[in-house]
């Protein structure tokens, strides 16, 4: 025989003390180099949660293509596919970290808003890394070229720094300005 219990957020598992959760919606915001990857990884374990890195992706499909005319609009299309797998995912209630980079501004603000409307919580994990250190290990990076990664050229990591835009206080606030426009693909 079985039996459905129907809960809402706040109530207890009958016979489980573990509180039922939200469903987190975690972001990797940082340049190449700037251990997004590596904190990813940590935070899969501490959290239980679905890890979905572009690259790894990419570079299993299409193979170490950076340099390549078509690279950005392959990147592109593998983060919307990635995108509708995370959504069902956070539906099912597991957490799941995107490893894309998120660049822009614009960006994270889509994907806030979008884990509102999904009715899951939100965090943004920022890697902060001086640039002489991001020089360092793109050096290593692309001696060593571990699975997984791209080689990136000094000169396309010095166009990369350029674009980037920093993660604002207001971005780690709960509230979302009904003005601030978030767009997804528009930035690079």
């Amino acid at each position: 025989m079985i039996h459905t219990v129907k809960l809402s957020i706040d109530q207890k598992v009958p016979g489980n003390s573990a509180q039922m959760k939200m469903a987190t919606l975690h972001l990797m915001v940082g340049l190449p180099c700037s251990g997004k990857t590596t904190k990813a990884k940590i935070l899969e374990k501490e959290y239980n949660a679905l890890l979905l890195t572009t690259d790894k992706w990419h570079i299993k499909l299409f193979g170490n293509d950076a340099m390549e005319e078509d690279h950005d609009k392959k990147h592109e299309n593998l983060e919307e596919i990635l995108w509708e797998i995370a959504k069902r995912v956070l539906a099912l209630g597991i957490d799941v970290i995107l490893d894309f980079g998120f660049w822009g501004k614009a960006e994270r603000i889509y994907f806030k808003k979008q884990a509102k409307e999904l009715g899951v919580d939100f965090r943004i994990h920022s890697m902060d890394v001086s640039r002489e250190e991001l020089y360092e290990r793109l050096d290593k990076r692309n001696k060593e070229l571990p699975e997984g990664v791209f080689e990136i050229p000094r000169e396309k990591m010095d166009e990369y720094i350029k674009k980037f835009q920093p993660v604002e206080q207001e971005e780690l606030t709960e509230n979302i300005d009904s003005k601030s426009i978030g767009v997804w693909h528009n930035f690079r």
